[in-house]
C-alpha cells in the first residue's frame, strides 16, 4: 500500500528543498517507493488530527498500514530498512551507514540549524556578531574533520547510502555560504548527492508545490 507523507501546503523555504518533508521525499525516490502527500496549512499543524500523527505539531509525518511515524530521521530509517538501496547488506556496514545519519543530526545540524535561526531572528542583539562568529567556527570545524575523514572518496562508507542521504540534506542548509565555499570538498559532495536523479526528482516534487500555492 503506498504510504502517506505530510507537508507544508505553504513552505517556509520558497521551494529549495529545504523543509523537513524533502529528505523522506529523496529516501522514496532512491529505493522507487511511490508515495502520497497530503499537504497542511500551518493552523491544521496545531488541530487535535495532525497531533495525533506529530505530538509536536511540525511536519513530516509518514503513514503505511498499520504503522505512522514522526521525525525525518525515524522516517528516513524506516524507509531504508524496508527496502533495498540506503542501506548494505552486511550489518557492519548498515551499522556505519545508521552511524553517519545520527552524526549528521546531533554533530553537524544543531550549529548549522542555530547559525540559520539566530541570522533570522537575532540580528538586532548586540551579542549577534560574537554568536555569529563562535557558532561560524563550530560550524567550520566540524567541516573540516567531516573532509578529512571524506577524503577523495565519493561517499562516506562506500556506496552510497541512507547515512550520505542524511549528511548532505543538512549540509545543503550551507549552500551560498562562505563556510561551505571554504571546503570544497564537502561543496563537490553535496554536489554530487544533488546531481543524483533521486534528489532531483525529489526537488521538483517539493518545488512543485510551491508554485501551486502560489510562490
Amino acid at each position: 500500500m503506498t504510504p502517506t507523507l505530510t507537508a507544508f501546503k505553504a513552505a517556509p523555504d520558497r521551494g529549495r528543498g529545504l523543509a523537513r518533508d524533502f529528505g523522506v521525499r529523496w529516501a522514496l525516490e532512491e529505493v522507487g517507493q511511490a508515495y502520497e502527500v497530503r499537504l497542511v496549512e500551518f493552523a491544521e499543524m496545531k488541530q487535535a488530527e495532525h497531533l495525533s500523527l506529530h505530538p509536536f505539531g511540525q511536519i513530516p509525518t509518514y503513514e503505511e498500514p498499520g504503522l505512522s511515524l514522526f521525525e525525518s530521521g525515524a522516517i528516513v530509517l524506516r524507509i531504508a530498512e524496508t527496502h533495498t538501496g540506503l542501506l548494505p547488506t552486511d550489518e557492519a556496514g548498515r551499522a556505519q551507514a545508521i552511524m553517519w545519519m545520527f552524526a549528521a543530526f546531533s554533530t553537524l545540524e544543531p550549529p548549522i540549524v542555530e547559525r540559520s535561526m539566530a541570522g533570522m531572528l537575532e540580528k538586532d542583539e548586540p551579542w549577534f556578531a560574537a554568536r555569529q562568529a563562535m557558532l561560524e567556527a563550530r560550524i567550520s570545524t566540524r567541516l573540516d574533520q567531516l573532509a578529512a575523514r571524506l577524503g577523495e572518496a565519493e561517499w562516506l562508507e562506500g556506496a552510497f547510502s541512507a547515512g550520505d542521504l542524511v549528511m548532505i540534506n543538512v549540509l545543503r542548509r550551507l549552500k551560498g555560504s562562505a563556510l561551505l565555499e571554504a571546503h570544497p570538498r564537502i561543496a563537490a559532495y553535496v554536489a554530487r548527492g544533488e546531481a543524483r536523479p533521486a534528489f532531483q526528482r525529489a526537488f521538483e516534487a517539493q518545488r512543485q508545490v510551491f508554485l501551486e500555492s502560489g510562490g
